[in-house]
């Protein structure tokens, strides 16, 4: 299969090479005129199926098939680009000598030919790519566009655009296939449903959802999901008091008995004051806290008193203005962000004892530099690691152990893990992790313990 697909990518970047190069072949020899219009009607075919009839790709998506289809027509344009510069090269050379063209005037209808050609293949294959790729993040899409005339920088630019969306189709295409194996199976359904509980400075909003591809993921393959829906930003007492409300909403409509709780950063201190102070622990089978701080945030504490009186009042105000608008009730700005000093969080271990009827577990993870995260983690990384130590961006590796049982998370290059990779925030594929594998391993494990 390989062997044939090379030898189909090459059979088209030899139809682009003299298609570009047309102008010359028909200059030098004579008998070519009778294989031009065999050449455009090849080129015609390479700009709308990049594969030969009996290639057909197999993919299991169609925007994976045009994805697919547009880093063809780049890897070829690469190639007859390649040889084509060599070509133009060699050309300009002999006109100079006179053994060519006759004179330069020839050597411009040359290029504008060459340029046509290669141009249709990189903006039909660019195109594509630009369309259908959901890897490519908004700052490449950007550089891609400004490097585009500059030399060079615009070769380097392609390249990662390819590496970035070979990749994609090879992931993607693989989970697919992984999914449909094991539909049957609904390794995520568990016993009792899930209830997913976000962090703070988020909502569970409808058209974003703060979990990314993680929801569709499990229940592809069988979890049934609730959201919390709790403030974006309150105090832990008070998101606690409406988780649990929530909690008592899902049992009222599923008829379980109790959830499953999976709850991010300061959500798993708002699920643990449900559990312990709004008696909902004979409602609860499992917490699972992802990147929860158990222990505080050192940083949290020292900002908090950095900032005046006056600053810390008009920034809560402006921010509950802003989360009002966005459909909470009661945000508090100052309260939420308290609630994730050491200090509170030291007071609040003391209160908040485990139930012996909920099992506990937790995850925990770690950038490797500041370079490796996203904004505004890139900025937020130096900082915590200066006050708390080695972290995930936001919350440090001593603050997030919790329960009996403990994964800790870090990708195996300079990268790493960070506090929004935990979520899928940006909706990344990071090599040699997948998060949402790991979900879906997570909820399976659950439902193995019968919860």
């Amino acid at each position: 299969m390989h062997l044939r697909k090379e030898l189909n990518r090459w059979a088209y970047a030899v139809v682009l090479f003299f298609c570009s190069n047309i102008y010359f072949f028909n200059y030098k020899f004579q008998a070519f005129k009778f294989f031009i219009i065999p050449l455009c009607l090849a080129f015609v075919s390479l700009q709308i199926f990049p594969y030969f009839k009996y290639e057909k790709i197999r993919l299991h998506s169609k925007r994976l098939t045009h994805l697919s289809y547009g880093n063809e027509l780049l890897i070829i344009f690469l190639i007859a680009l390649f040889f084509s510069v060599i070509l133009c090269i060699y050309t300009l050379y002999e006109t100079y000598n006179e053994r060519m063209f006759e004179s330069y005037k020839n050597y411009i209808p040359y290029v504008i030919i060459a340029t046509i050609f290669l141009g249709i293949t990189f903006w039909n294959g660019i195109i594509r790519v630009y369309i259908t790729g959901q890897q490519l993040r908004i700052k490449i899409r950007v550089w891609g566009i400004i490097c585009g005339m500059i030399p060079i920088a615009h070769l380097i630019m392609l390249f990662i655009i390819l590496s970035k969306t070979i990749y994609e189709i090879k992931v993607e295409d693989a989970k697919i296939v992984v999914n449909q194996a094991r539909k049957a199976l609904q390794i995520c359904k568990t016993k009792y449903p899930i209830l997913l509980i976000h962090g703070v400075f988020f909502r569970d909003l409808e058209y974003f959802n703060y979990w990314g591809r993680i929801p569709k993921e499990l229940e592809d393959n069988g979890a049934q999901l609730f959201y919390g829906s709790q403030e974006s930003a309150a105090s832990v007492e008070l998101c606690g008091k409406q988780i649990a409300e929530r909690i008592k909403e899902i049992i009222k409509e599923t008829g379980a008995e109790k959830v499953n709780i999976i709850a991010h950063s300061k959500g798993g201190l708002d699920s643990r004051q449900a559990i312990c102070f709004e008696g909902m622990d004979k409602h609860v089978a499992s917490l699972t806290t992802i990147c929860t701080p158990h222990r505080g945030c050192v940083y949290a504490g020292k900002l908090l008193n950095k900032f005046s009186d006056k600053m810390k009042k008009r920034v809560s105000e402006i921010y509950n203005e802003a989360f009002r608008k966005l459909g909470d009730k009661n945000p508090d700005f100052l309260s939420a962000v308290s609630c994730l000093t050491q200090d509170f969080c030291n007071d609040f271990n003391k209160k908040a004892i485990d139930s012996p009827l909920v099992y506990y577990a937790s995850v925990g993870a770690k950038m490797k530099c500041a370079v490796s995260g996203h904004f505004p983690l890139n900025f937020s990384y130096p900082m915590v690691k200066h006050y708390d130590g080695p972290n995930d961006g936001l919350v440090a590796e001593n603050s997030w152990e919790w329960g009996s049982s403990k994964t800790f998370l870090t990708a195996p290059h300079l990268r790493g893990i960070t506090h929004g990779d935990m979520i899928d925030l940006k909706r990344e594929n990071i090599r040699d992790f997948d998060i949402r594998e790991f979900y879906v391993q997570l909820v399976s494990g659950l439902r193995e313990k019968g919860f």
